[in-house]
């Protein structure tokens, strides 16, 4: 069996990989919520969804940064990895242990596709494919309930702090802000996920905290504050940067964001 990845990567296989590492939270809870909780044997420490599911699986450490005799002890016969989350040497290290799966992720069809993707590998066809139709039927919903008069907002999207880092182009956080309205005012910028100085959100209408990668919360607010007379709002990292089955949960969370601000 031949399979490609979101690179364009030959994959083969003589039989359904069974056992499975990944090392992307948002691909491991579109795992389980595809019901191949039974086959994940390793995941990274980041992998927090389904609660619990870090101590239930083997822990072979971070995204960026693994234990690699730890992934040769498990015997994976498919290992996941995301071209944005996992590094060039991570993706050459695990394929010397088992073949490797990369996504490439910057908007929703890309993520629709790599669910049919695992649904093809796994063989889970008709879950896949239900998945798929429900994530479409709410992104139709969203866009057809969206104020038509709305004008487009200049947002910023701070992903990290020390130093400040945000969400610019090519990216799937703002290919969500664009869907959802905003305008990214750091789009400009060089590099996909580019510093920059608070001097910088004079002309701004919202400031976007996320709450991942940097866990920003209260007291940040009162930090950016001076710099900017935009309204400073943390938001849910997960629903801006996850994709595949949490999906499901994002519209009607861009559905409450929108209500609020």
């Amino acid at each position: 069996m031949h399979y490609k990845d979101q690179l364009g990567r030959t994959l083969q296989f003589s039989d359904t990989p069974l056992r499975i590492v990944s090392l992307v939270p948002s691909q491991t809870e579109l795992l389980v919520d595809l019901g191949l909780k039974e086959h994940i044997v390793g995941i990274t420490k980041f992998c927090v969804h389904p609660v619990g599911l870090t101590k239930e699986k083997t822990v072979v450490g971070g995204t960026k940064q693994l234990h690699i005799d730890k992934v040769k002890t498990l015997h994976p016969d498919i290992i996941l990895c995301n071209k944005e989350e996992n590094t060039e040497q991570i993706v050459r290290d695990m394929e010397a242990i088992a073949p490797v799966h990369v996504s490439d992720i910057k908007n929703i069809e890309d993520a629709l596709s790599l669910i049919m993707m695992y649904g093809a590998i796994f063989q889970i066809e008709p879950v896949a494919t239900r998945l798929v139709q429900n994530i479409q039927k709410r992104y139709q919903d969203f866009l057809k309930n969206m104020p038509r008069e709305m004008s487009r907002k200049r947002v910023g999207y701070f992903i990290w702090k020390d130093p400040w880092m945000v969400a610019g182009s090519d990216t799937f956080i703002d290919y969500l802000l664009e869907i959802c309205g905003f305008d990214n005012v750091f789009t400009s910028q060089e590099g996909r996920y580019p510093e920059v100085q608070l001097e910088q959100l004079q002309d701004v209408a919202y400031i976007f905290l996320s709450s991942e990668p940097f866990p920003f919360a209260e007291k940040h607010i009162k930090e950016v504050t001076p710099y900017t007379n935009a309204k400073i709002v943390l938001v849910d990292g997960e629903y801006f940067s996850w994709y595949g089955s949490r999906l499901l949960g994002a519209f009607d969370y861009f559905n409450s964001l929108l209500k609020q601000l």
